[in-house]
């Protein structure tokens, strides 16, 4: 901690492992047992609850909560975490919940940005360069998988997937997994279009994004079922990886409840 810039009225528990060339801001208060990589930098009054694990160049701006208890009837004080990637950017106001269940975590990946006043709940899982707009909610044991953008307010349902590079349009309403590469937006939310512009900032090549938007069509812009576009892309589209992808994504949904893979059938 010698090489850290520390405020005098920050308050660390003497359990925390605060790595080289830490920022901590004044008022801030660090839990025991948490974790803070080196050079990330903490705003004023910052709170750190217990099992909060922070990688290496994060920033986490002012007033921010991490690692606060579940909002989960189920859970009873076990030992469960919030771990967030490196070089992830959390700003002013955002809460983090840890998990329910022994072991279990709440975690964000590398590379985000988690924009002000953002909630993310319990047991939920962000990936990598994920971009959360402010006001969003994240029930729990959500999946957003990377490189997917979330507009301004949107609220979500507990057990929904988003796949990679997504887009939601800001304030929907998501009560359905999203797939992968799909535009969505609306009250509930509906699958919209492909997102081209997000594909093409990724760098995905003309004949991929020409193939997903075909697969797009059948699934969502004929009259076929479900089933039939999936037969209809296995017989008229040649395979690639993200078409693959895709496939295998709406293909897991039919197995959950309402269109949410994660939400298992109850018996």
């Amino acid at each position: 901690m010698s090489t850290s810039k520390i405020h005098a009225t920050a308050v660390i528990d003497p359990s925390a492992q605060i790595g080289a060339d830490v920022e901590i801001g004044a008022y801030a208060v660090i839990g025991p047992d948490c974790i803070v990589g080196e050079g990330t930098i903490l705003g004023p009054h910052v709170i750190l609850e217990q099992y909060t694990e922070l990688g290496k160049l994060c920033q986490v701006r002012a007033g921010a909560v991490l690692g606060g208890p579940p909002q989960d009837n189920k859970f009873k004080g076990e030992r469960s975490f919030v771990r967030v990637g490196d070089r992830t950017q959390i700003r002013e106001f955002v809460t983090i919940h840890r998990s329910t269940g022994e072991g279990e975590a709440t975690t964000v990946g590398e590379d985000g940005l988690i924009m002000a006043y953002v909630h993310i709940g319990h047991n939920c899982s962000v990936g990598n360069k994920v971009m959360l707009s402010s006001y969003a909610g994240l029930s729990g044991h959500i999946y957003v998988e990377d490189n997917v953008v979330i507009g301004g307010i949107v609220g979500m349902h507990q057990f929904v997937r988003v796949g990679r590079y997504a887009m939601v349009g800001g304030y929907s309403k998501v009560v359905q997994d999203v797939p992968p590469f799909m535009l969505a937006d609306g009250r509930p939310a509906d699958i919209l279009d492909l997102n081209i512009r997000g594909l093409r900032r990724a760098g995905i090549d003309a004949n991929t994004r020409n193939s997903l938007k075909q697969a797009y069509k059948l699934l969502y812009r004929s009259n076929l079922n479900r089933t039939q576009a999936l037969e209809a892309i296995a017989e008229e589209l040649d395979s690639n990886p993200e078409l693959d992808f895709l496939v295998q994504f709406i293909e897991r949904m039919k197995d959950g409840t309402a269109g949410r893979q994660e939400d298992r059938p109850r018996k």
